[in-house]
Protein backbone atom coordinates (compact mmCIF):
# COMPACT_ATOMS: atom_id res chain seq x y z
CA UNK A 1 0.00 0.00 0.00
CA UNK A 2 2.82 2.37 0.85
CA UNK A 3 4.39 2.04 -2.61
CA UNK A 4 1.02 2.68 -4.29
CA UNK A 5 0.55 5.80 -2.20
CA UNK A 6 4.10 6.92 -2.97
CA UNK A 7 3.41 6.57 -6.71
CA UNK A 8 0.15 8.47 -6.38
CA UNK A 9 1.82 11.28 -4.42
CA UNK A 10 4.62 11.50 -6.98
CA UNK A 11 2.02 11.80 -9.74
CA UNK A 12 0.11 14.48 -7.81
CA UNK A 13 3.29 16.44 -7.07
CA UNK A 14 4.20 16.39 -10.75
CA UNK A 15 0.77 17.89 -11.49
CA UNK A 16 0.96 20.81 -9.10
CA UNK A 17 0.01 19.42 -5.69
CA UNK A 18 2.34 21.02 -3.08
CA UNK A 19 5.19 18.96 -1.61
CA UNK A 20 3.86 19.36 1.95
CA UNK A 21 1.03 17.04 0.87
CA UNK A 22 3.24 14.00 1.55
CA UNK A 23 2.98 10.56 3.14
CA UNK A 24 3.15 11.89 6.71
CA UNK A 25 0.38 14.39 5.99
CA UNK A 26 -1.84 11.72 4.42
CA UNK A 27 -1.19 9.31 7.31
CA UNK A 28 -1.98 11.96 9.95
CA UNK A 29 -5.13 13.02 8.07
CA UNK A 30 -6.25 9.39 7.84
CA UNK A 31 -5.77 8.98 11.59
CA UNK A 32 -7.94 12.02 12.25
CA UNK A 33 -10.60 10.82 9.79
CA UNK A 34 -10.61 7.33 11.32
CA UNK A 35 -11.52 8.68 14.77
CA UNK A 36 -14.14 11.28 13.75
CA UNK A 37 -16.86 8.59 13.67
CA UNK A 38 -15.64 7.23 17.03
CA UNK A 39 -16.10 10.66 18.60
CA UNK A 40 -19.45 11.25 16.92
CA UNK A 41 -20.91 7.90 17.95
CA UNK A 42 -19.55 8.16 21.50
CA UNK A 43 -21.01 11.66 21.80
CA UNK A 44 -24.44 10.47 20.67
CA UNK A 45 -24.30 7.32 22.80
CA UNK A 46 -23.40 9.32 25.91
CA UNK A 47 -25.02 12.73 25.43
CA UNK A 48 -24.24 13.85 29.00
CA UNK A 49 -20.50 13.64 28.31
CA UNK A 50 -18.63 16.77 27.34
CA UNK A 51 -16.42 17.00 24.23
CA UNK A 52 -13.23 16.69 26.27
CA UNK A 53 -14.53 13.53 27.95
CA UNK A 54 -15.19 12.00 24.55
CA UNK A 55 -11.67 13.12 23.57
CA UNK A 56 -10.29 11.32 26.63
CA UNK A 57 -12.19 8.21 25.52
CA UNK A 58 -10.58 8.55 22.08
CA UNK A 59 -7.17 8.86 23.73
CA UNK A 60 -7.77 5.69 25.75
CA UNK A 61 -8.94 3.74 22.69
CA UNK A 62 -5.98 5.02 20.67
CA UNK A 63 -3.60 4.21 23.51
CA UNK A 64 -4.88 0.63 23.61
CA UNK A 65 -4.40 0.32 19.85
CA UNK A 66 -0.88 1.74 20.00
CA UNK A 67 0.00 -0.53 22.93
CA UNK A 68 -1.29 -3.50 20.95
CA UNK A 69 0.90 -2.51 18.00
CA UNK A 70 3.91 -2.16 20.28
CA UNK A 71 3.41 -5.52 21.98
CA UNK A 72 2.02 -7.75 19.25
CA UNK A 73 2.82 -6.43 15.75
CA UNK A 74 6.43 -6.55 14.65
CA UNK A 75 5.77 -4.81 11.32
CA UNK A 76 3.98 -1.83 12.98
CA UNK A 77 5.21 0.70 15.49
CA UNK A 78 3.56 2.77 18.18
CA UNK A 79 3.59 6.53 17.61
CA UNK A 80 2.84 9.45 19.92
CA UNK A 81 1.69 11.39 16.84
CA UNK A 82 -0.98 8.73 16.28
CA UNK A 83 -2.25 9.33 19.82
CA UNK A 84 -2.55 13.04 19.13
CA UNK A 85 -4.20 12.73 15.71
CA UNK A 86 -6.60 9.99 16.83
CA UNK A 87 -7.62 12.01 19.88
CA UNK A 88 -8.07 15.08 17.70
CA UNK A 89 -10.35 13.09 15.40
CA UNK A 90 -12.47 11.95 18.36
CA UNK A 91 -12.79 15.54 19.59
CA UNK A 92 -13.76 16.76 16.11
CA UNK A 93 -16.38 14.01 15.86
CA UNK A 94 -17.81 14.89 19.28
CA UNK A 95 -18.00 18.58 18.41
CA UNK A 96 -19.60 17.89 15.02
CA UNK A 97 -22.19 15.54 16.52
CA UNK A 98 -22.99 18.06 19.24
CA UNK A 99 -23.41 20.86 16.70
CA UNK A 100 -25.65 18.76 14.45
CA UNK A 101 -27.84 17.64 17.36
CA UNK A 102 -28.22 21.22 18.63
CA UNK A 103 -29.19 22.36 15.15
CA UNK A 104 -31.76 19.58 14.79
CA UNK A 105 -33.28 20.41 18.19
CA UNK A 106 -33.48 24.10 17.23
CA UNK A 107 -35.27 23.21 13.98
CA UNK A 108 -37.80 21.10 15.88
CA UNK A 109 -38.50 23.97 18.26
CA UNK A 110 -38.93 26.47 15.41
CA UNK A 111 -41.14 24.17 13.35
CA UNK A 112 -43.29 23.27 16.35
CA UNK A 113 -42.53 19.61 15.93
CA UNK A 114 -42.36 17.15 18.78
CA UNK A 115 -39.56 17.70 21.23
CA UNK A 116 -38.08 14.65 22.90
CA UNK A 117 -38.50 14.45 26.63
CA UNK A 118 -37.18 12.02 29.18
CA UNK A 119 -40.63 11.59 30.78
CA UNK A 120 -42.70 10.63 27.77
CA UNK A 121 -45.72 8.44 28.37
CA UNK A 122 -46.79 5.67 26.03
Amino acid sequence: MQSDLARLLKFLHSHGIPKWFNYKFVEASANVALFVPVGAVASMAFPAKRWWQVGAFGLIVSGCMELGQLLFLDNRFASPLDLVTNTGGAVIGALLASAVLKRLRARRLVSGGPVESKNSSS
